[in-house]
């Protein structure tokens, strides 16, 4: 009775505690796993796996880092903390956790260009059929990663494209505050979006990924014979998303990626409004800026019509609420439809739904709505920021630090822009509104997204069969983490 009861709590508690739980790790004192927790070692192949974890002053976390690498059911062969420019501890911490350090040499690339120079050495050293793995120097592994990418890696379907590289599933750690937990409700979505999606991933982040040699070979040699259109290494040097460039390069070399359901990470969440709006900013432009060179292609036409539903999404704001007020001054209040509400009330229920397996901070969170649509509006004008930089041309960075005289230029760039932009979505909305066609426009976006928000809670792909993966693709874990 008591054992049936204990059951039920822990069920109770994986359903709605939070996504990502830092698990206990059964380690020696002096950090190393036991025989053990090696279970899985004899099932791992006989390739060789290499761990790259580059870090500039990561001395605050890379400890944990290393220590959930530790904790792996098959250890890696080799880690490698490819120390950037450190001014603190994260050598002498690395060391200590039984990792090799090697200090970039007057590298002003950023982390594609400390990656480049480590794998530039390696690479002639292992076989196509050893395997890398590049995760970030704030993440924290599930004991099981190493072993279910390797695993699907070498599970590679003879009737399909390869796989070229397996990616994470994240979620964030620790979840404190508000701007943490809004943050971690957008993991938790993209979770379950991941798995309505069989494991199709669109990004094979820097959090984690696992690459076969193989594919990085590949990816260097199209570089130097220009059947990509930049860069020189592995990584793009030019590109402030390394990660979303190299996946964009291996899907035009014409290998799939994938995120299956075992390989969780945790990441850091950026902990306040100023950081968060950095991160994001580069994240955004970065994406713009690759597609950009690689232009309109088979491979970059989805992430294209992402980016244009993107802005639309954001254009509609002000053309809604421009149609409304035209209305409202020259007809009075339409009032509140009970239709309206009851379709807006679905597209409101998913989003609620969709995060509640980060916890019930993240399900009361989703709940108030208010927040949320404010964290939009966030994210809005980090959207409209960075296609004016690109538009205009404002030197992409990774660092924020700049004089006081070019920001001053940029802010008076960025001032004009939104200005332009919201007087394009006005006047759009008014020309609409003289047509006659302004509210049939809202109905058509508005009926769009609830019935997309409808196919999410289905978890069916938007495309059902037409882009569903053969059933054996499923037998590779690409089911959703919390079912795990």
């Amino acid at each position: 009775m008591g054992q049936s009861e204990s059951m039920r709590g822990r069920a109770r508690k994986e359903a709605w505690g939070p996504a990502f739980v830092r698990r206990p790790r059964n380690l020696t004192r002096d950090g190393r796993t036991k025989t053990d927790h090696m279970a899985d070692l004899r099932h791992a192949g006989a390739e060789r796996i290499v761990v790259l974890v580059p870090a500039h002053d990561a001395e605050a976390l890379i400890g944990e880092t290393l220590e959930s690498l530790a904790a792996q059911t098959r250890p890696a062969d080799e880690v490698i903390v490819v120390a950037d420019r450190c001014t603190d501890r994260t050598a002498e911490i690395s060391t200590a956790h039984g990792a090799q350090v090697v200090e970039t040499v007057a590298n002003t690339q950023a982390k594609a260009g400390a990656l480049n120079q480590v794998l530039a050495e390696l690479l002639p050293q292992l076989s196509d059929e050893d395997l890398v793995m590049v995760m970030d120097a704030d993440t924290s592994l599930s004991p099981q990663f190493i072993a279910e990418a390797a695993r699907r890696l070498r599970s590679q379907e003879p009737d399909q494209a390869p796989v070229g590289g397996v990616g994470a599933v994240f979620f964030g750690y620790p979840v404190r505050g508000l701007v943490c937990h809004l943050q971690n409700n957008e993991y938790v979505r993209y979770g379950r979006e991941l798995y309505r999606r069989h494991g199709r991933a669109d990004v094979l982040t820097g959090t984690a990924s696992l690459y076969p040699v193989y594919a990085l070979r590949h990816v260097q040699a199209a570089r130097a014979h220009g059947v990509l259109s930049r860069g020189r290494g592995v990584y793009d040097v030019e590109a402030l998303t390394e990660d979303n460039e190299l996946t964009l390069a291996l899907k035009r070399l014409g290998y799939r990626c994938v995120s299956p359901r075992a390989c969780i990470v945790g990441t850091e969440l950026m902990p306040t409004w100023s950081r968060l709006y950095y991160q994001r900013l580069r994240w955004q432009r970065g994406a713009l800026g690759n597609l950009a060179a690689y232009g309109i292609t088979r491979v970059t036409l989805p992430y294209i019509g992402r980016q244009l539903l993107t802005y639309l999404s954001v254009a509609f704001i002000p053309f809604f609420l421009t149609a409304l007020l035209y209305y409202t001054f020259t007809k009075g209040f339409p009032g509140w439809p009970w239709f309206w509400l009851a379709i807006t009330a679905i597209a409101a229920f998913e989003r609620v739904w969709a995060a509640k397996h980060g916890g019930w901070k993240s399900l009361l969170l989703a709940a108030l709505i208010v927040p949320e649509l404010l964290f939009d509006q966030f994210l809005n004008v980090i959207y409209i920021k960075a296609i004016i930089d690109l538009l205009v041309g404002t030197e992409a960075t990774w660092e924020r630090t700049r004089s006081r005289g070019r920001r001053l230029r940029e802010a008076i760039t960025t001032a004009m822009g939104f200005a332009l932009l919201l007087a394009a979505a006005v006047g759009l909305s008014l020309a609409c509104v003289a047509l006659g066609i302004a509210w049939l426009l809202i109905a058509i976006f508005v009926l769009s997204g609830v019935a997309a928000a409808a196919v999410r809670l289905s978890r069916r792909h938007p495309l059902g069969v037409l882009l569903a993966l053969p059933s054996g693709e499923q037998m590779h874990g690409e089911i959703p983490p919390w079912r795990q």
